[in-house]
């Protein structure tokens, strides 16, 4: 299975590549990862230690960022790096005053994993919901670096739970602890033998509170909304927007 893996992450860098002359978003995904590791070296020093989050997108920074938050907090003299896997999230967050760096993950080969690993020199891991890596995540092990899934959710119907699921969950075996959302979770990681669970909640409701405590008005929004009654839709689907009764 690992040779499908790999051959799956190369194709898909391919047509990424392909789709980059006619996408903006698969050509801001190519072209924040040219020379990636210059740009790192620029920013981490690998004589020091760094705490790494790791964002699939805005949402999970967004779902995470309590977390970091309180780590910066509680200890800070830690240095912090982040990486994102999309440009959602790296575009508008790559600006972000708490971290020493802000990069993009580098597709997930063994050579790049490892590359990654020695120029962060991580002390901890923290990858938030989803998003299984087996090149880094091996490469973390391997390394000693403490592995934590934050906000962790599982469904029945994944594939790290099918009959045919052992080298996903593979990877799996890698993370030192989870923290996850729900119960439901917590029992099927048990039914494949993973104990190092905690249940935690989801870190996105901590954030949503955050924001309703410290209200931001703006004019512009005040002006078209009015007194009228207001729906927010963040982050929706088509097929969503054309079912609700407008």
């Amino acid at each position: 299975m690992l040779w499908l893996y790999n051959i799956g992450i190369q194709l898909y860098g391919l047509i990424i590549y392909l789709l980059s002359p006619f996408s903006t978003k698969a050509a801001l995904f190519i072209n924040g990862r040219k020379n990636i590791f210059k740009k790192i070296a620029l920013t981490a020093d690998p004589s020091q230690k760094h705490i790494w989050f790791h964002f699939a997108s805005l949402g999970e920074f967004e779902q995470g960022r309590t977390v970091l938050e309180k780590i910066k907090e509680l200890y800070p003299q830690k240095r912090i790096v982040i990486t994102f896997f999309s440009p959602s999230g790296y575009e508008i967050r790559k600006n972000y005053p708490l971290a020493e760096g802000v990069f993009y993950l580098p597709l997930d080969t063994p050579e790049n994993a490892k590359k990654l690993i020695a120029a962060l020199n991580p002390e901890i891991a923290i990858f938030t919901k989803y998003e299984y890596w087996y090149h880094y995540f091996k490469a973390l092990k391997k390394n000693g670096t403490p592995l934590f899934i934050i906000s962790g959710i599982f469904r029945t119907g994944q594939v790290y739970f099918k009959w045919y699921g052992s080298f996903n969950r593979k990877i799996l075996s890698f993370v030192d602890h989870f923290f996850l959302q729900n119960e439901e979770s917590r029992a099927l990681l048990s039914s494949i033998q993973l104990k190092n669970t905690s249940l935690s909640g989801d870190t996105r409701f901590d954030r949503v509170a955050e924001n309703a405590a410290s209200p931001k008005t703006f004019d512009l929004v005040e002006k078209f909304c009015g007194t009228a009654p207001v729906l927010v839709a963040g982050s929706t689907w088509a097929a969503d927007e054309k079912s609700y009764p407008y």
